[in-house]
Parts: C-alpha cells; structure tokens; sequence
C-alpha cells in the first residue's frame, strides 16, 4: 500500500507510485489543500493546522468530447495570489478584501485534450473549479456528470437537509429546499427520500472543528449539483439533477462552449462555527453578470398572505398592509397569489398607485409557470417564456411595481438554471427586483445578478401556519439555519411574528406560537434578506410597546459586517451586525430552559446601549445599560426567548 502524506497525516490510498503532488496553502499558512496524482486519477485533499479536514477525494469530470476522470496525464501547474476588494449594496458585509493563493494544475487525457484544476485557498475557504480546453476541433461539450467527491474523516457528523424527489410535495412542486435538517447523524446515514443531500452541507469534523461545503457561481452554463448518498467511511459524491425533475423537462447535464469552466465547490474550514458564519466565499471567486440598470432600493415589507393567507389577496385588506407599511415606515408591501383575479389588474394600478401616495413600493407574486408543476395560483404564463414576461415587465414598470416574488421552480437541470437569470436579466431591464420561492439555493447570486434580493430555499415561516409541529421547532431551527443555510446566501425565511396564534383571529384561531416576543424582534437581525417580509400585521401596532414597533422601524436589513459572538446548533446563537457606525446584537434560545450566557462584545464597551429582553410573562421590556469596560455581558434567556441590544 502507497503512503499518503496530508498535514501531517499518514494515509493509505493505493499500490502504485505517485506522479505529482502538489499543495497550496492559505495567506496565514493554517489551510492547506494537496493534489496527488494517482494511476492516472487525482485527488485532494484538505488539512487545518495539520488536522485533516478532508481525507483525499476524487476530481474530475465526464465529457462528451473525453474522460477526464482517469487515464490522465500531469503537464504542469502554476501558482498565484489573489489581493481584491470588492464592494457588495446587499450582503451580510459591504468590504471585503480577499485574499488567496491559486494553484492550477493542468492534465491531459487520452485523447489531449486538457482538464485544468483549479484551486484558491484563502485563510479558511478552499473553492475549485474545472476547466476544459480540447485539442480537437470542437467547439463545444456536454458535461455528463463528474468523478468529484467529498471525503470526509470516520468521526464527522452530519447536518444535512435531504434532497427530495422529483415531482413531489403540494403539486408536484418539490425539490425546493424546504425539508429538515439531520442533527450529528453518523456519515452514511441514508437520506430521507434515498437521492442524497441538497447544499450546503455541514459537518462536524470530530473535535477538530467544522466543514461547510456548498458551490458558487452557478448561472445558465450550468446544473445546479447536490451531493449523493454517502457511504460510511465518508465518501459524498457530487451528484446532477434527477431526470425527473420539472416534469421530466431538459437533460441532467450541462451544455457549454470551449473552453469550459464550471462553477465552484467550496469548503470552509474553522475550529468552530464562526469562520462559516462569516466567510464570504460565495461572492469571493464569482463577478456580476452584468451591470444594474438603476440603483435598487432593499428593505423591509408587510405582507398579509403569511398570517391572513389566501383569503387576504383582495383590494381592502391590501390596503390595511399598504397602510401598515406606511405607518412603519416600511418599503415595500408584497402582495400575493390570485392577485391577478381577485384584484385584477386595473385595479392593482390603484393599488400601486396608493402606495406610492404612502411611500410604499409594490412587490407583487407570480407563479414561475406552469407545465412542470400543478400549483394553481396565478399569475401563470407571464414569466416563462421571453416575449410574455417583457410584455408584463413593460406593464409593471409602467404602474410602478418594484419587484416580483416568482414561485415554484422545482429542478436544478441548465433549463431551470437558464429560467432563473432569463427573469432576472430581463427584469434588470425594466427595474425591476427580484426574490425567488419554492426555487433552488442562490449560488452566488447576490454579486452576479444585480436585481437579485433573495431566495426561500429553507422550510421557511409559511410552515409555522401551517403545522403546529413546526411552530413548536421554531426556536430550535433559528439555531440551525444561521450556520448552514443561512450562512451562504440571502434566506427569505420571513421573521418576526407578534400574534400569539398565528391565524388572522389570533383570539380563537391558529397555530400556537411559543417564542418570547423578544425572540421574534431578534429574528429580524438573526436572519440575513436584503428585503425583509416581516409576519406582523395591524392588530400589532395598537398591541406591542412603542419600542419594539420603533426598533422595526429602524432595524436594517444589509450590513456591513457580521460577526458570530457565540453559538451551538440546537443551543443558542448570539450574532452582531453592524451598519455603519451600529452594531445590533441579537440572541436567541433554541431550547425549552431558561439560560444564562456570558458573552463579549468588545465592540460596546464602556457604552450605553438600548437591551430589548424577555419579561417574565414573555413580552419584551426595555432597559437601557451601560456596557462595561471589558464588554462582557450576561443575557438571560427565557425558554425560547431572546434578547436584542442596539443603539440609543
């Protein structure tokens, strides 16, 4: 058996000699990355401070023009560093200065056509990506699947959300990213519905600390991938759509142009949760698109189908949450499903124009359409194919409509993937933003695409109304969600609910909420959406205190900078944001018991701050306080309560 040298780490991967090995290491010299070629296969793999973090796993790629996944033969590679600044209007962080070193090595195959690997390791992320150039003459390839892996270490747990089937859910609207995550399950736990794992993926690398593994810049050259069943010494391969998906509609594989590079996978590695929290990765290897057509206005929005669902899309109770944005001074309303028959379209020209008397922008929802799901709602056919959806954008844009809410995707072939940026693109065109539902993860779509605001793609708020069995794990998943989905892109979860039961006749009707009014305000910080669509409606302005309905007044919704304070999934998470010259600090208790948590927050000391807290009958009360010197604070938690603190 060959000998294997990663961090320091002894492995044994094979009989025969090895060709080339060569590594890269992040800025700090802590993450490194090895690529070893092997009986004509490479491999990688991924050590931090000498610990390994990812065992070697295989690369490659299955071409229409050739294999790239055995049978290779090393040429060179080449090394660089990478020292850029970029700015993003809608982000978790407005800066950010990247820096990495790049290693490319390059193969051939049989056939001598060229497979470039390329990695860029930074001081806790490693993203890598193909490309494929041909010595032939073809000017194009189908990529039918690849050899790439993730092998992760015997001892790692998993926290994972299961990929579901094809043409299921409410009408045959599935997958859309909206199933539970799995809690410190063993490697090769078979998944819910058998067909792998959605992205991103955590693991607990043992005692060593954490993996996050997802992929960035994924646009219409492109599938959208997942990882398959794992086995149990590790091994998740990178799986492409199910041929089932969107109704059977398009191939599973991806079309490009030579030369052809794909879109990246990412691993962030730390000791703890906070690099993963943190890390920007996502944006850091991907570039927009193209440029906006006007400067897009974020914020936050009421929004009357979470609580008042369907019966609430009429002209009058539209004008209640038109009315209630305006006086909280919110952006937007988004107004739902049916609109086009139960409002019609004159007179959702007076609405819009109704709002725009009360400040208020319109975000109006359309069905994605049609023929690959069974979902009702309308409006349908405006936004599936090219001369529909620029005769309605026109229309919008002429009424005043800000932005679109577009629904039930289902699939992640090169189709769907097209699909997504054909709206976005053509909706930059007429100023309009966009949010996606019931849809895929976003893939670096915040830097890409300069319209786009966010996406569902989570088992998001809706499922509080809908199932008491949610609403029960509501304060748990606000522990979860932070360090996985969240963690890698704008999540239009919808926070923040102040009615006890979640029914538009709270008194006599609905789900039971259990979390602390406290918990709800800080759910506003804790989550990350550029546009925010907040679950309060009227009642609430004459029911919560003056100063919790001023702190939504005032709370942003894109930042300059995040920085996880403390957390443990299933536990707790104190997270701060800063906009600005303000830093908001928000914690929340996932659990049914009462804690105390002794945080730092070396950001406030020796200030006065406002602290938002859980009052014994779980309203919120407000105190002011004065941060000591060392800027160490003790929240206590109610049961699933929470704590806000945040500038005078």
């Amino acid at each position: 058996m060959k000998k294997y040298i990663l961090g320091g780490i002894l492995y044994l991967i094979g009989a025969c000699v090895v060709a080339q090995t060569q590594s890269v290491k992040g800025p700090d010299g802590l993450l490194e990355v090895q690529i070893k070629m092997d009986g004509g296969k490479v491999w990688y793999g991924i050590a931090y401070e000498g610990a390994v973090f990812l065992e070697p796993s295989p690369l490659g790629l299955k071409t229409s023009i050739g294999n790239f996944s055995d049978s290779l033969t090393y040429v060179a590679h080449s090394n660089r560093s990478i020292d850029e600044h970029y700015e993003m209007d809608r982000g978790k962080v407005s800066h950010i200065h990247y820096q990495a070193n790049e290693l490319t090595c390059q193969f051939i195959n049989t056939k001598g056509d060229t497979l470039n690997t390329i990695f860029r390791v930074s001081n806790h992320d490693v993203a890598f990506s193909y490309k494929v150039m041909t010595a032939g003459e073809a000017t194009n390839l189908l990529v039918t699947g690849e050899a790439t892996g993730f092998d992760l270490p015997d001892d790692a747990k998993t926290y994972l959300s299961p990929q579901a089937l094809p043409m299921t859910g409410w009408m045959n609207t599935k997958p859309s990213y909206e199933e539970e995550y799995t809690f410190d399950e063993p490697l090769g736990t078979a998944s819910k519905y058998g067909v792998g794992y959605t992205f991103p993926a955590l693991f607990k690398i043992g005692d060593k600390g954490w993996a996050l593994i997802s992929e960035t810049g994924v646009d219409s050259k492109y599938v959208g991938a997942r990882l398959g069943e794992g086995s149990p010494t590790g091994l998740y391969p990178l799986e492409f759509p199910q041929a089932g998906e969107n109704n059977s509609i398009g191939g599973t594989f991806a079309a490009m142009a030579l030369p052809a590079q794909t879109p990246w996978r990412t691993i962030t590695v730390g000791k703890n949760l906070k690099p993963i929290v943190e890390s920007t990765v996502a944006f850091d290897v991907v570039k927009p698109l193209y440029e906006a057509s006007q400067s897009y206005e974020m914020g936050r929005s009421t929004w009357s189908w979470i609580v008042w669902q369907d019966q609430s899309i009429n002209y009058d109770d539209q004008i209640k949450f038109i009315d209630l944005a305006a006086a909280m001074d919110f952006e937007f309303v988004l107004i739902d499903n049916y609109w086009d028959n139960n409002i019609g379209r004159a007179r959702m020209e007076d609405l819009v124009k109704y709002a725009s008397s009360k400040g208020v922008g319109v975000l109006l929802w359309y069905n994605s359409n049609g023929w690959w799901n069974n979902a009702p709602q309308g409006p349908q056919d405006c936004m599936n194919s090219a001369p529909a959806r620029k005769n309605e954008m026109e229309w919008l844009q002429s009424i005043g409509v800000k932005g679109l809410k577009v629904d039930f995707f289902g699939g992640d072939k090169q189709e769907t993937m097209k699909l997504y940026e054909d709206i976005l693109s053509d909706a930059n065109d007429y100023g309009l933003v966009i949010t996606f539902h019931g849809c895929t993860l976003p893939r670096g779509w915040e830097r890409m695409y300069p319209n786009f605001v966010t996406s569902e793609a989570v088992l998001a708020s809706e499922n509080l109304i809908f199932n008491q069995y949610h609403t029960d794990k509501q304060a748990y998943n606000a522990t979860v969600l932070p360090f996985i989905r969240n963690a890698v892109g704008a999540m239009d979860f919808a926070p923040v609910f102040f009615n006890k039961r979640l029914a538009k006749d709270p008194k006599n009707q609905g789900n039971h909420r259990k979390t602390t009014d406290a918990f709800e305000v800080a759910t506003s910080v804790l989550y990350f959406s550029p546009v925010q669509h907040f679950g309060i409606t009227p009642n609430n302005l004459f029911e919560q205190p003056a100063y919790v309905l001023d702190f939504m007044r005032e709370v942003p919704t894109t930042w300059d900078e995040t920085v996880l304070i403390s957390g443990a999934i299933g536990q707790h998470v104190v997270m701060a944001r800063r906009k600005g010259e303000n830093w908001y600090i928000v914690a929340v208790n996932g659990e049914k018991t009462e804690k105390d948590i002794m945080v730092e927050l070396p950001m406030l000391a020796d200030q006065e701050v406002n602290f938002l807290f859980d009052k014994e009958d779980r309203t919120a009360g407000l105190k002011e306080m004065t941060i000591n010197k060392n800027g160490k604070v003790k929240l206590k938690l109610l049961p699933e309560g929470g704590a806000v603190i945040y500038p005078k």
